[in-house]
């Protein structure tokens, strides 16, 4: 079972729900992997933050596989990632399926937004006819070898419950592994999600409730958007620290120099070279 996608799947069959948390680079891959986390997911509005956009459609389907090559190589975990809209219609969801998968991802889920997409929980989104997704779900299946195809519906807001329960089974229908219903902002909306698609596997994306209190809600899998939110709120704090007072308060914790070398792997980078020394 050396397939990212195949490790994934054995993951999702079994009782407990699989929690990933947000990640946009390699090293932040490495500090989760390193607190005992067994799955990453690949944030689309982190990848496109940490190059100085919005998630308003700006980044470009290969600077997303890139991003899913340097973190996949950086772990053994399987990672979740986002792949926007699949970047055309299904011959370029067919691509984009592949060249993820080739690039390490273990699953990707693809949105029924309209191009260009805005992150989910932004106001304004539109999506396309039931028609035209369904055949860009069926391409991503067709295409893949091991990845977990999670198709991802964003009519929530836009159309309300009615459509959400239509587009999810004909998503499943069409081949998804899982069903992923963005823009969940309550926790009625979050029961809701649960009792209508009660006969579908489903994919939670927030922070409502805690992680115990989630999987009993019967999800599959959970992407967990706190590190992201509280990365951001931590780094400004710290930026503000430093430039108001001149230092940063616990910044020399004793050993963490020294855990952060090792968890990027310096001894072993360093071994190697000697091997090749005259």
């Amino acid at each position: 079972m050396s397939h990212p996608g195949q490790r994934l799947r054995h993951m999702l069959s079994g009782a407990t729900m699989v929690v990933a948390p947000f990640v946009f680079d390699a090293f932040q891959a490495k500090i989760a992997q390193a607190a005992g986390f067994a799955a990453l997911y690949m944030t689309g509005f982190g990848t496109a933050a940490a190059r100085g956009f919005p998630d308003v459609g700006l980044l470009t389907m290969a600077e997303m596989v890139e991003n899913v090559r340097y973190i996949a190589n950086a772990v053994d975990v399987p990672l979740i990632c986002d792949a926007d809209t699949g970047y055309g219609n299904p011959v370029n969801v067919y691509r984009t399926v592949r060249e993820y998968e080739a690039a390490g991802a273990a699953a990707l889920h693809i949105e029924d937004q309209v191009w260009p997409k805005r992150c989910g929980f932004l106001a304004g989104k539109q999506v396309i006819p039931l028609a035209e997704m369904v055949p860009k779900v069926r391409a991503a299946c067709d295409a893949k070898k091991d990845l977990v195809i999670i198709a991802r519906t964003d009519a929530l807001a836009v159309n309300g419950w009615e459509d959400v329960a239509t587009r999810a089974r004909a998503y499943r229908e069409a081949g998804a592994d899982l069903i992923f219903v963005d823009g969940i902002r309550t926790l009625d909306d979050m029961q809701r999600y649960v009792s209508e698609l009660s006969d579908v596997p489903l994919l939670y994306n927030g922070q409502l409730l805690p992680v115990h209190e989630t999987e009993k809600m019967g999800f599959k899998l959970m992407i967990h958007s706190g590190p992201l939110m509280a990365f951001y709120l931590r780094w400004r704090d710290l930026m503000r620290e430093l430039k108001q007072s001149g230092a940063i308060s616990h910044s020399m914790e004793p050993g963490a120099f020294g855990e952060m070398t090792a968890l990027l792997g310096v001894s072993e980078a360093l071994e190697l070279g000697k091997k090749y020394e005259n």
